[in-house]
């Protein structure tokens, strides 16, 4: 059999992996060149129109260099710090990596991020930089960066164009000479052994899990088992990925492809698990996580029709994205939905563009939310992660919540106005580091509370797009927030309630009122919208009644007959605010909602 290397592809978002991946799929003779098209590896839509990798894919290349056949498996990996874990197990399932920088942008913090995975994992790391056939490339400038980086040579980092393909070939064979092959930790003749790093889902082949072989070797037909989740399957077919699925009599020892387990069921295949034989079961890896949600919004149908198709909307994600969760609610006034927890902001809107585009849903989206710890006066904990299940001001003895560790690379241009945010947003600012001439290097931490509040869009806006930014979740702190809630005629609308920081309180709160004020139609009374927070009234406006000219139909006469009038719609009007309610409607929500995102 042909010797295997397996790989991934480290790179930026826009640094050239995709058109990279297309050349040596090309050089390899994997896809003719007639059916050849851009991003082969993105499959999705959605990946094409963003220039980012979602899904993760493998595929197998067949090379000959210096009369002897090799086997190239490449598994493309998304690289945003959202999708960390499934990285770190994708990470897991290969033996080297190609770190891919662009000679036009250099060292972005995203790459870091993935290769000091890499790195932990022992990988072999081979640096190349692409595009050297832009006329703006700064070879020698990207390549120091990546000098001090990785402590190697410039003669080390190899130079490529995926447009052009120069430099590619070179690129394959320094591959198959550094990155060693596949062993197996039990032997080839050992019961089978395969690592889930991704899969997908049929609805007439139920779960596809994608794997790599650890040990030994599985074939159709095969009794297997979910080490993790317990479950026993049969294997309904085996195969590799060229790049489209073909099904092959077994997958051996080393050999990277995918399993049909036939398997319907929600929540049972995960990434990280391990595939053992049901005969001889070897130990599953160690290093197993279940995905925890940081991030919660509630997501409603614009129409209540609709509702039943968003619970299968969701049902059918979660069959091929574990790490989403949602569960049933209701709201007076958006209806029947669900609320939803994500692993970050970028997987929010991936799900929310996959709702409206996949199973063509016009949705309703709450502000996003994070995960409080409050200890209540009488030593309760709490875990809230809605705003209005947040205790009241007075019961409220501490509160915790998630703190992320981050890391932004910009040119040193910009250094002012990125202090300015990070100041801000109630960072505390740690060590910086220079990158060549032309990148600074800035680590902070953060409360995740403030990294939801528009800090990538502000970063692209102070930076003028050049400054990137990657973060992991690093634990609890101490927490200053407080509920604000929205009255509206001294009744509070639980859909606009947030939590906000101490110090803002005062700014969000006449923000909100005034945003009401100018959406909200008017009444058929005098109307307060006021803003609280702290157990007090900390912004108010009163929307001004609507007006008949009851005397309108009278001429002429003594003023007394109007007065009588007048006097009478007065108390008319005291009344319906005594007792009356304000029905605020779908639209005004819908207008607040993407006020809000604006």
């Amino acid at each position: 059999m042909a010797d295997i290397r397996n790989f991934t592809i480290i790179a930026h978002i826009d640094h050239g992996k995709s058109t990279l991946a297309d050349r040596m799929l090309e050089i390899t003779g994997t896809i003719e060149k007639r059916k050849m098209k851009e991003q082969v590896l993105d499959q999705m839509e959605l990946e094409r129109e963003r220039g980012i990798t979602i899904k993760m894919q493998p595929v197998r290349m067949e090379y000959t260099t210096g009369g002897k056949d090799y086997i190239l498996n490449l598994i493309d990996t998304p690289g945003h710090i959202d999708f960390s874990y499934e990285v770190s197990r994708a990470l897991k399932a290969v033996e080297g990596t190609v770190l891919l920088v662009d000679a036009t942008q250099g060292v972005q913090a995203q790459t870091l991020t993935v290769l000091a995975m890499a790195r932990e994992l022992g990988l072999v790391v081979i640096p190349v930089v692409s595009k050297i056939d832009s006329p703006i490339a700064r070879v020698d400038e990207v390549k120091d960066e990546i000098v001090a980086l990785l402590s190697c040579t410039k003669e080390d980092i190899l130079e490529t164009s995926g447009k052009t393909g120069k430099g590619v070939t070179e690129l394959l064979e320094h591959l198959i000479r550094t990155i060693p092959p596949p062993i197996s930790k039990f032997g080839a003749s050992a019961g089978g052994r395969a690592l889930v790093f991704d899969f997908e889902y049929s609805t007439h082949k139920g779960v596809i899990v994608y794997v790599r072989v650890l040990d030994g070797g599985i074939k159709k037909r095969e009794s297997l088992i979910f080490a993790q989740a317990k479950e026993k399957f049969s294997s309904l077919g085996v195969g590799i990925f060229h790049p489209e699925p073909k099904e092959t009599p077994a997958l051996c020892t080393g050999e990277i492809g995918y399993i049909t387990t036939g398997v319907k069921k929600p929540g049972v295949a995960s990434v990280g698990d391990t595939i053992v034989s049901a005969k001889n079961p070897l130990p599953p890896l160690s290093g197993y996580l279940e995905p925890r949600p940081v991030v919660w919004a509630s997501v409603y149908p614009e129409g209540q029709d609709d509702f039943p198709l968003l619970r299968q909307a969701l049902l059918r994600l979660k069959l091929s994205d574990p790490s989403l969760s949602f569960e049933e609610e209701a709201s007076g006034s958006l209806g029947r939905g669900f609320r939803c927890g994500f692993l970050g902001m970028l997987h929010l809107e991936i799900i929310m563009e996959r709702l409206k585009r996949e199973f063509d849903l016009e949705l309703i989206m709450t502000t996003p939310s994070i995960n409080y710890e409050v200890t209540t006066t009488n030593g309760e904990i709490l875990r809230v992660y809605s705003p209005v299940a947040f205790p009241e001001h007075g019961s409220i003895q501490s509160i915790r919540e998630p703190w992320v560790s981050a890391k932004i690379i910009t040119p040193p241009e910009y250094l002012g106005g990125i202090m300015q945010l990070l100041f801000d947003h109630e960072a505390e600012v740690g060590d910086s580091q220079v990158f060549g001439d032309r990148r600074t290097s800035i680590e902070f931490c953060i409360p995740l509370r403030e990294l939801m509040r528009n800090f990538f869009d502000d970063l692209k806006s102070v930076s003028s797009g050049f400054a990137s930014l990657s973060y992991e979740i690093t634990g609890e702190r101490g927490a200053d927030v407080v509920r604000l809630d929205v009255l509206v005629a001294e009744e509070m609308v639980a859909a606009f309630s947030k939590v906000v920081s101490r110090k803002k309180v005062q700014r969000e709160a006449e923000e909100i009122v005034e945003r009401l004020y100018k959406i909200l139609p008017r009444q058929m009374f005098l109307t307060k919208i006021q803003g609280k927070a702290l157990g007090r009234i900390l912004s108010s406006r009163t929307l001004s009644a609507m007006k008949k000219d009851v005397t309108g139909y009278l001429y002429g006469g003594d003023i007394t007959r109007k007065r009588k009038l007048w006097e009478k719609q007065k108390k008319g009007k005291k009344k319906m605010k005594e007792r009356g309610k304000v029905n605020i409607s779908h639209e005004v929500f819908l207008k607040m909602m993407r006020a809000d995102k604006d």
